[in-house]
């Protein structure tokens, strides 16, 4: 069980280059991915998300990235003499026509058209290789911090779990008895309204089924002790599970409700509130995992 909840920092200085990443992730419903990159590597920007995605499935996922670049890579300027030799000569030319004073600035010459390139020799191989690493050492703190609070959060959630369980049990236990006390309590209050000891059996049995039916809780009870198993089994899996918990988890909510709904029983009642209020701690949980 992996937490959505997670930071990450790294930083590599390397052949006059400087790398910083910083990760942070949040919880999210889906993979929500935003990066900060310089323009100039930001062509790198889809190798980045492949690499996130590759190993966070969920969670809202903010990644920073700073570079500097001192090397000479990047920055080979190339002057085109012909073109500012025909800039020169065709300014000294309408100077001497119209009169006027040939000041030829070679800084205003470097600034017409095409005269000044930029020759671009960075080695993108080298650059993605060295960013992919800082990313992926980012990540890597990013997940086990995840992984961190994920176990925390699982040994908990097993522990609420635990405390489920229980009180299915003790539910069980108090729903046997429930058919003898209606028997004794119809029984006693017929003779009290005909006051006699003759009763149709007949007919009591017949309240006694209707009643039976109506009130048995023995299929909720193990549909939830199936989804309390379930739910342990879901834990244990090495892949994200979030969905799934939230899911299962509504499920036991609904069979809670039914057994409050049926069991006429303060004890009953009471358990029924205990878990409901134990599941709304583990439905609280569960919004932050993976």
């Amino acid at each position: 069980m992996k937490s959505m909840t997670g930071y990450g920092k790294s930083s590599l200085a390397i052949n006059f280059r400087e790398y910083q990443v910083e990760i942070k992730t949040v919880n999210h419903k889906y993979i929500d991915i935003n990066v900060k990159i310089p323009k100039v590597i930001s062509y790198l920007e889809d190798e980045i998300r492949k690499l996130v995605n590759s190993q966070i499935k969920r969670g809202k996922i903010d990644i920073s990235i700073t570079f500097d670049n001192y090397s000479n890579e990047g920055h080979d300027i190339k002057i085109n003499y012909e073109l500012a030799k025909m800039y020169i000569a065709n300014l000294k030319k309408l100077a001497e026509e119209e009169n006027i004073l040939a000041d030829i600035n070679v800084t205003e010459i470097s600034k017409l058209p095409d005269v000044l390139t930029i020759k671009s020799n960075i080695d993108e191989n080298e650059i993605k290789k060295e960013l992919l690493q800082v990313v992926d050492d980012s990540l890597k703190q990013v997940l086990t911090m995840r992984e961190k609070e994920g176990n925390r959060i699982s040994e908990d959630i097993l522990n609420k779990i635990s405390q489920i369980n229980t009180r299915i049990e003790e539910i069980f236990t108090l729903s046997t008895g429930l058919i003898e006390e209606y028997v004794v309590k119809l029984e006693t209050r017929v003779k009290e309204i005909l006051k006699t000891e003759e009763i149709d059996k007949s007919r009591l049995m017949q309240e006694i089924v209707i009643y039976a039916d109506k009130c048995s809780i023995e299929e909720e009870v193990t549909r939830m002790k199936s989804h309390i198993m379930q739910f342990k089994d879901l834990i244990k899996l090495n892949e994200p599970i979030g969905k799934k918990l939230d899911f299962l988890l509504q499920e036991m909510n609904r069979e809670t409700n039914t057994i409050g709904s049926k069991a006429n029983n303060l004890e009953i009642t009471n358990r029924v509130v205990d878990i409901k209020t134990i599941l709304e701690d583990i439905r609280e949980q569960i919004q932050n995992i993976e």
